[in-house]
């Protein structure tokens, strides 16, 4: 109880001052000035290695001391300053290519031998965690060195931060942990799920920035394939696992086409991962958990799903009175959503009651707030990030727990979420005198 109540008030301090210190360098200018006259102090570069000495220190404290709550609340208030470097760097425009390269090596300091030390007590397996140990290495020693010889940043990019916040959390997971041996151990999960964002992190580096849209299009589709297989197998709660993950491809692949540019083939790859993902993969979770009629309800599924996908295509792309970041009908992502998360909670007849919901909205004129360019845009960077570890940390539960049922609850938690906020966004932006 001790450590939890540590790790709660290090980590709302921690938060406010971030906040207050991101508000104050963004509106007040006397707040900028004094950090340019003690750069020694308040430099991005000084700031990271302020965090790489705390951490430090609370690792010496942690495993070689009786001081272990104090190495918490240190070490959760370095990890906090991970965040506030960029703030000062930033909005102080004291933006350097030495600081892109030393701030990810700071993070890697600040987590990897912690980590080395949970693995050699044994709450982490040692062997996922040099595998990470070398990923890291790679990534910051030699694949930075290419980036800089090619002339590519080498900055942190959305798997990288995710990444980062997550190895911040498994840390503190493994301080509980080993305060409550009998605690669920969740933390090779949660490891694994690191070195996967650590490789995808140093690849997409790579990768020419007109790719990144047909890139993510190609996993989303895989992700498809992959879900029709593990649901033959009859794991279920995988293949539900592999659609999410398709669903985070697919919200940032559009995004991408945007802001960088695609190939012509990007729309049609787009279209056909969609159908596979979101339309063939719970169509047939229907059929093998659905009873007598599933076939009859996945049919009307995916026939739903097609033409939602066909009338965006062809009629709501160019229509001048459907305001940008809305969708006519319910996003076939989300419909997705209630069928699968039904088939883990409920019986046939209820399914085929959800699957019904699902068709009926998705073809419906209803309108709704796109989540990716409208609700996620309102949500500030580091909250999107934090969510984002934390959902990871959730699933790895789920799947440590092997509890279908909450996961199904979840699903449609979350979807419940989206059917009032994205409702409550297009009364804001709605053109006046449309129908909503």
């Amino acid at each position: 109880m001790e450590r939890i109540l540590v790790i709660m008030a290090s980590s709302a301090l921690g938060t406010l001052f971030f906040f207050w210190f991101s508000h104050s360098v963004k509106k007040k200018a006397s707040v900028r000035r004094f950090v340019e006259s003690h750069l020694w102090l308040m430099h991005p570069n000084a700031i990271c290695y302020w965090r790489t000495a705390l951490a430090f220190l609370g690792f010496f404290l942690y495993f070689f001391s009786s001081y272990q709550s104090l190495s918490i609340f240190i070490f959760t208030f370095a990890a906090i300053l991970d965040g506030v470097d960029g703030v000062v760097a930033r909005g102080c425009n004291l933006v350097s290519r030495w600081g892109e390269w030393l701030d990810p090596l700071c993070d890697k300091l600040t987590y990897l031998p912690t980590m080395i030390g949970f693995a050699y007590i044994g709450i982490l397996s040692p062997r996922l965690v040099w595998i990470l140990v070398v990923i890291e290495l790679v990534g910051q020693f030699f694949a930075r060195r290419i980036l800089a010889w090619l002339k590519v940043s080498g900055a942190a990019n959305n798997f990288g931060k995710i990444k980062s916040i997550i190895c911040f959390a498994l840390v503190i997971l493994c301080a509980l942990m080993d305060a409550n041996p009998g605690m669920l151990n969740i933390a090779d999960g949660v490891l694994g799920a690191c070195i996967v964002l650590s490789a995808a992190s140093m690849i997409f580096k790579f990768v020419p920035n007109r790719l990144y849209a047909d890139i993510l299009s190609m996993l989303n589709f895989m992700c498809g394939v992959t879900s029709l297989i593990l649901t033959y197998h009859h794991c279920y709660a995988w293949a539900i696992c592999v659609i999410i993950m398709g669903q985070l491809f697919d919200l940032f692949d559009g995004r991408m086409a945007l802001k960088h540019g695609g190939t012509k083939y990007g729309p049609w790859l787009d279209d056909i991962a969609d159908f596979v993902s979101f339309g063939l993969a719970p169509a047939y979770m229907v059929i093998i958990r659905g009873g007598t009629f599933a076939l009859v309800f996945a049919l009307i599924y995916v026939v739903g799903v097609a033409y939602r996908l066909v009338r965006f295509v062809t009629k709501d792309k160019g229509r001048t009175d459907l305001p940008a970041g809305i969708f006519n009908g319910f996003p076939s992502p989300a419909g997705a959503l209630i069928v699968l998360g039904a088939s883990l909670v409920s019986g046939p007849m209820l399914l085929w009651a959800f699957t019904a919901i699902s068709t009926a909205l998705m073809v419906s004129h209803i309108r709704f707030a796109h989540f990716g360019r409208v609700i996620l845009k309102q949500i500030p960077k580091p909250i999107f990030f934090l969510i984002s570890a934390a959902t990871i940390v959730v699933f790895a539960y789920i799947l440590k727990t092997k509890n279908i049922q909450m996961f199904g609850y979840l699903i449609l938690a979350s979807v419940g979420f989206y059917l009032a906020a994205g409702r409550l966004w297009v009364q804001k932006i709605s053109v006046p005198g449309t129908p909503g």
